[in-house]
């Protein structure tokens, strides 16, 4: 009997299989987002890493929006939602991110940085006045659980200071992405996510170029550094960032808002997975359980919700 591709909210079957080759390819293309940029890190310091990172998403996007007609300059009303995205996601998100990923095993630091939704209804409580529901409230408590199991003596040494550093970086940049996600479930959009995109891009990539020569003093030397390391920072920047936010953004506009957020949540199981394989990280038996929790106390606190879900990646 041949496949014949169920409909999503009225698409015809030959869409929808579209639609989930483009939602498989955001799920695997962010997944490996972690693993090349752990190869990257381990040649080029974090701050820089991302910045060229950045960079050539915004390369890459430009030319893309000129060339569909999309290209608009940012309208003033939607200028507090690019600040708040660059600085908060692109800037502060990647640099913290990138910078624990390079004290962490690449496994441990995506089911970190996956704790982000565990902190949008307490600060959307905190700053926008929304009321926490029972589900939210069991889906924040059993993710908790997870947390704190995967910082349990059994999986965390705390005696590695470089360990701990790298995995409270990681909650910091989770933190910082929750703070994004909440301004924007408020802010009244003018242009498009995806038309404002290169924008925050190209903002994120100064704001970071800035930092890391403070920080981390001049660029790294193209000739030092590795093929395999050259590779990954383009694939963060051109697949990972670029290709698969506009993927992200069709799956977004033809699929139900929990069925995106849920769907995603496939991101760090595979990344765990690709992690083990590709860079022959050690399986953790604790790791996949308290990812496990995490992902439940996500997925409880996700599903009916009315309210647009945070996108991952």
């Amino acid at each position: 009997m041949p496949f014949s591709a169920p409909s999503v909210r009225g698409i015809a079957p030959g869409s929808a299989l579209v639609t989930f080759g483009l939602f498989a390819f955001v799920v695997i293309a962010w997944s490996l987002n972690w693993v090349v940029m752990k190869l990257a890190v381990q040649e080029v310091r974090p701050l820089w890493a991302v910045a060229i990172r950045t960079a050539l998403a915004a390369l890459v996007l430009f030319p893309a929006l000129l060339a569909t007609k999309q290209l608009r300059r940012p309208p003033r009303a939607d200028l507090p939602v690019l600040l708040t995205i660059s600085l908060f996601h692109m800037t502060a998100f990647a640099a913290f991110m990138t910078a624990g990923l390079a004290l962490v095993p690449a496994g441990r630091a995506i089911v970190l940085g996956y704790t982000t939704p565990l902190w949008v209804a307490p600060a959307a409580f905190l700053f926008l006045g929304e009321r926490i529901s029972t589900r939210q409230t069991a889906g924040l408590v059993v993710g908790l659980a997870g947390l704190l199991l995967l910082f349990g003596p059994a999986s965390l040494d705390w005696g590695n200071g470089q360990a701990l550093l790298g995995e409270g970086l990681l909650l910091v940049a989770a933190l910082c992405w929750s703070v994004s996600i909440v301004y924007t479930r408020v802010h009244r959009w003018v242009a498009t996510p995806l038309q404002l995109m290169p924008w925050q891009c190209l903002l994120a990539a100064v704001v970071l170029t800035t930092l890391a020569y403070l920080i981390e003093g001049a660029p790294p030397n193209p000739g030092r550094v590795s093929t395999p390391a050259l590779l990954a920072l383009s694939y963060n920047g051109v697949i990972g960032t670029a290709l698969g936010f506009w993927a992200m953004t069709v799956v977004g506009r033809r699929v139900p808002a929990a069925t995106a957020s849920l769907g995603v949540l496939a991101t760090p199981v595979l990344g765990i997975g690709l992690s083990t394989v590709i860079l022959r990280e050690a399986f953790d038996p604790i790791l996949v359980l308290a990812a496990a929790i995490i992902l439940a106390g996500i997925a409880l606190g996700t599903i009916g919700q009315g309210r647009v879900a945070p996108r991952l990646r």
